[in-house]
């Protein structure tokens, strides 16, 4: 590529250039960002595809700007069909050459590589960027290629990971014109709140899916994702040859969500290898398809032999894969707590993430724990009052208690809020609404 068809491509995602979509602020991550932003590291913005990375890292760009003149920024999007096949880090010292000479910033500068995945060699070119330039440097790509071992192998002690999430339901209702900043406001807006909470459990929260007005375009994008997802951040990055297999077995995983899933009995039902299914399993894993959670345990190889329990990174994709959206809530109601559960872990490094089950098969849906302690319990249940939650998860939740020493208790219903103290230990029980307990960090 020459100098005139570099800077033709750069000026249309730029702001000194033709760059000016409308963005609607996601402020934790604009936050958290600033925090952490320095010369000395890259800022690596990872997750799920199309979960608003470059949307993030714009808005950071843009906020910055009030400190920064337009010609101190460089983005590079290497998504844009015009950059050619097989880019290598020649190409990115070719792009940043042509920056430096027309725009010609001054040595406190910032630049932005956007879904950098694509370019071979990368990580060269970042260390040269934060180490011989001192140059403020932000990364965003996949979860599959910038979650991987290669980059704190090529970036030790260089970089700052930000997982970036589809949205949480407060984000969500601010999507939708709906900013809560007080408690009062969450009491003042219950009945729209509500509502909209059956929208965020049926579409998700991957952000143009929210800004969507339509149904059929929402689940057409959802579609789009989901296939993408498969066949970039799956197939094509890890050279899956067995495709079918592939997909019989997200299809296994995808209708099982909130479910225990043996890779053994995967293995039995699909006629696969155990070695096929572990090694998929682990590569949907790390593109953020599906999230596997082990069994507590207080040894690692309890922990390892452990029957997982599956979810999927949003709930929208299981509706438009045709499930029977209505009789399955209390699954995509669970499926959404662990969502949320791995946003909190995301900012909290010390936070551990199971599931509880003991030989008489009382199982409680979520251990919270941080260092060595036990922190929460947490159970799920579809119920709108007291009468509908069956005295098994009760029980559950109440055995966990004391077989782990743990006395912070939460029931998360569809509708029921209460406090109560159980009769034989004295315990006691908290009951919250999901729509609620999803917006207790916002308040």
């Amino acid at each position: 590529m020459n100098e005139r068809e570099i800077l033709e491509i750069l000026a249309d995602w730029n702001f000194w250039g033709n760059f000016d979509e409308k963005l609607v602020d996601r402020p934790a991550y604009q936050t958290r960002m600033k925090s952490l932003f320095g010369a000395r590291v890259a800022l690596v913005l990872s997750g799920v595809r199309r979960a608003g990375k470059s949307s993030i890292a714009y808005l950071f760009v843009k906020d910055l700007m009030k400190e920064f003149e337009a010609n101190e920024t460089l983005i590079v999007n290497f998504e844009d069909p015009r950059f050619t096949a097989g880019l290598d880090v020649k190409d990115l010292f070719k792009i940043y050459e042509t920056y430096l000479k027309n725009l010609s910033p001054s040595a406190d500068h910032l630049v932005v590589l956007d879904e950098v995945q694509n370019v071979r060699g990368w990580e060269k070119f970042v260390r040269y960027l934060i180490e011989s330039k001192k140059v403020k440097t932000i990364v965003t790509g996949s979860s599959s290629k910038l979650m991987s071992k290669e980059i704190s192998t090529a970036l030790t002690g260089r970089h700052v990971d930000i997982e970036v999430f589809p949205l949480d339901f407060n984000e969500f209702l601010a999507f939708n014109g709906l900013k809560l900043r007080s408690f009062l406001d969450v009491i003042k807006s219950r009945i729209k709140i509500r509502s909209l909470f059956d929208l965020y459990l049926k579409y998700g929260g991957f952000p143009e899916v929210v800004l969507s007005d339509s149904p059929t375009r929402k689940k057409e994008l959802l579609i789009n994702y989901f296939v993408d997802i498969t066949a970039k951040d799956v197939v094509r990055r890890f050279s899956i040859r067995e495709i079918e297999k592939l997909e019989n077995l997200v299809g296994a995983y995808i209708t099982g969500i909130s479910s225990f899933q043996s890779f053994n009995r995967l293995k039995n039902l699909l006629g696969v290898s155990l070695d096929t299914v572990e090694r998929h399993s682990k590569y949907l894993e790390l593109a953020r398809m599906f999230i596997f959670l082990k069994k507590f345990g207080y040894s690692a190889f309890e922990q390892i032999r452990s029957v997982r329990k599956v979810y999927i990174i949003d709930t929208g994709f299981y509706y438009v894969k045709g499930f029977r959206f209505s009789e399955n809530i209390g699954k995509l109601m669970e499926n959404l707590v662990v969502i949320e559960l791995l946003r909190r872990k995301s900012t909290n490094s010390a936070l551990e993430i199971y599931y509880w089950k003991d030989h008489q098969q009382r199982e409680v849906d979520f251990v919270l724990k941080e260092e060595l302690e036990i922190r929460q319990l947490i159970q799920v249940t579809y119920s709108s009052g007291r009468d509908d939650i069956e005295r098994r998860e009760i029980k559950g939740l109440l055995k966990a208690s004391e077989e782990l020493n743990c006395n912070n208790l939460l029931v998360i219903t569809w509708d029921y809020e209460e406090e109560e103290e159980e009769e034989k230990n004295g315990r006691r029980v908290r009951f919250l609404p999901l729509w609620k307990w999803l917006l207790e960090r916002a308040q």
